[in-house]
């Protein structure tokens, strides 16, 4: 359980010209700087608080909340103040901000340090360099399947998009087959009747001369896979020895694997080294927050260390030279661990989120904290701002495509590429040739 909150720091503030930023807790968290006078973004019902914030970690109202790191920028010309986890790969407390007579008062629920800065963006990246990180390696271009066929993709998509890939002469490093390949969440190496050879289509995508990709939810499982029916022993439980709800998804509950149980770490290791095998060096791992849910499990560990081993097993298993992309993860506890990382919700069609939360899909909300999190591209992890949508269907697709570009960071397609007007061939081309590679 979290600790209580102990003052930090008091700060006299211009309430008309002070901003904050908050972190959030993962990649779909709402993230970015407000004016005192906003309401920040919060979880409009209790099924995306759990999928998409930080369970067990409410807001009080009017009060500003970051996961790990807040900076307020006080607005009277004095310093920015930054406070941070001192080890956030270890404990992310909560800090909290409310303003009282002109007069913000900070508390955290953990330890941490404070940084001054010169404005509300460089003073995060600035932290992050003194984290002494290694340069991450540049991003692939990458063509993914999602944005277009969503769970209903098949193996004759693929063939498609990959014979398109020449002919429109698009400069694609990574083909990834996302999500719908497998039977259900848990059992990824039995295929979907849409898939015929998991191999055999990686061959076919190395064949031509570019690499093969694969997107997994390894800490996930369904109810009604074979994984949670022959080893429910496998599964995170809470308090009450019943099964860790991780939200509802794809219409279903969802359950958490245990990776600290040693048989269901075989398991994984074996899901990785398989894919690997296969010929996939480019993976895209989901909805990671689930691994980082408070729980029972074998090994009597926090739900911080159970993630972090999680993902170190993983990197173990694809290898070092295997590119490894993150994806609804805890962001600050993954500090360290993937060469790119998804800071943002997802896009979509659309720019409006549902109920307008803005942890759901959307180009709004992508924008919105995909420009909060900016300082974390080349620091932390190449950036990744969701795919580039491009097809006429597209709302407001040149104001998706211009924000994609800007960020300069991982570069990804997902359209049916023959579906593809004039503009939308062109600005691919432009995008995935012009990507830091």
């Amino acid at each position: 359980m979290p600790h209580s909150f102990t003052p930090q720091a008091s700060v006299p503030v211009d309430v008309g010209r002070a901003r904050v930023h908050e972190e959030g807790w993962q990649s779909w968290s709402p993230s970015g700087a407000y004016a005192l006078t906003d309401r920040p973004y919060r979880p409009t019902n209790a099924n995306w608080a759990t999928v998409c914030y930080r369970p067990g970690h409410s807001v009080p109202e009017g009060t500003f909340q970051g996961e790990g790191l807040l900076v307020l920028d006080p607005g009277d010309g004095s310093p920015v103040r930054l406070w941070a986890a001192t080890d956030p790969t270890r404990e992310v407390p909560s800090i909290r901000l409310a303003v009282t007579d002109g007069t913000a008062e900070v508390s955290a629920n953990g330890p941490v340090k404070e940084w001054t800065g010169t404005d509300i963006q460089s003073a995060p990246a600035d932290w992050a360099s003194t984290l002494d990180l290694a340069a991450p390696r540049p991003a692939p271009t990458v063509w993914c399947s999602w944005y277009e066929y969503f769970t209903a993709v098949t193996e004759d998509d693929i063939h498609e998009n990959l014979r398109a890939m020449d002919t429109l002469d698009l400069p694609v490093d990574v083909v990834q087959i996302d999500d719908g390949y497998q039977s259900a969440l848990g059992d990824w190496l039995t295929l979907s009747g849409r898939f015929r050879s998991r191999e055999g289509i990686a061959n076919a995508i190395r064949a031509r001369g570019r690499r093969a990709g694969i997107w997994t939810a390894p800490f996930l499982v369904d109810p009604k896979s074979e994984l949670a029916a022959e080893h429910p022993e496998w599964l995170v439980r809470d308090a009450s020895g019943a099964f860790r709800h991780a939200g509802v998804n794809w219409g279903h509950d969802l359950h958490v694997l245990d990776t600290t149980h040693p048989e269901a770490a075989a398991y994984l290791t074996e899901v990785f080294r398989t894919l690997r095998a296969e010929g996939y060096d480019y993976f895209k791992v989901d909805f990671l927050y689930a691994g980082a849910l408070d729980g029972v499990r074998h090994s009597d560990v926090d739900a911080i260390t159970a993630y972090r081993s999680g993902i170190e097993l993983i990197r173990e298993a694809i290898g070092a030279e295997a590119y490894l992309l993150g994806c609804g993860a805890p962001i600050l506890p993954s500090i360290g661990l993937f060469d790119a990382m998804r800071v943002s919700p997802d896009t979509a069609p659309h720019r409006r989120p549902e109920a307008d939360d803005y942890s759901q899909p959307g180009q709004d909300p992508a924008e919105f904290t995909g420009v909060g999190r900016q300082w974390q591209h080349g620091r932390l992890w190449i950036n990744d701002p969701d795919c580039l949508m491009a097809r006429p269907a597209v709302e407001t697709r040149e104001r998706w495509a211009a924000h994609v570009e800007a960020t300069g960071g991982l570069m990804a397609s997902s359209d049916r590429l023959l579906s593809l007007d004039e503009w939308g061939v062109a600005t691919t081309r432009r995008l995935l040739g012009g990507a830091d590679r």
